[in-house]
């Protein structure tokens, strides 16, 4: 079967994977857009579990407030400044902080087993083992901060 460039073009715009990962996984489904995903998606994840030991020492504090009722901060680490600054991995930073305003998860470890609020099909820790294996480095949640107005002891 021939793999069109338009067909990796396109699959790479919605993926984001690399134009040789793009290729390959089109190449392994036999042309299909879905099957090719999914392949990139588990694969993303092995890249992701690989680099899981590789010590994170940069990354970013995200702030989010809803509507001045509720309150997040949330640090999200990784292993460079250069990650730290892609648009990807502010991108996720917001979105655990939108997670943890909507869910109110009472640790890292019970927000990764959470169902990602803007796609049940997939949990926050897959999600973010997906950005992580985009970007080719160790990501993790640090600690957060939730706060909302009138739940003071």
């Amino acid at each position: 079967m021939v793999i069109t460039v338009e067909a990796i073009k396109k699959l790479r715009e919605q993926t984001g994977a690399g134009i040789a990962d793009c290729k390959e996984a089109l190449s392994l489904s036999k042309g299909s857009l879905e099957k090719a995903k999914v392949w990139l998606k588990k694969k993303g994840l092995d890249k992701a579990t690989s680099k899981a030991q590789r010590e994170v020492k940069a990354g970013m504090v995200e702030t989010y407030s809803h509507a001045g009722r509720v309150g997040v901060l949330v640090e999200l680490l990784c292993e460079t400044d250069f990650v730290a600054k892609t648009e990807d991995f502010k991108n996720l930073a917001h979105e655990l902080a939108l997670q943890i305003a909507s869910m109110n998860p009472s640790s890292v470890e019970d927000l990764l087993k959470q169902e990602y609020i803007r796609d049940s099909a997939q949990t926050v820790e897959e999600l973010t083992k997906g950005v992580a294996g985009k970007l080719g480095e160790n990501i993790q949640v640090g600690r957060f901060e939730r706060i909302a107005l009138g739940d003071g002891s």
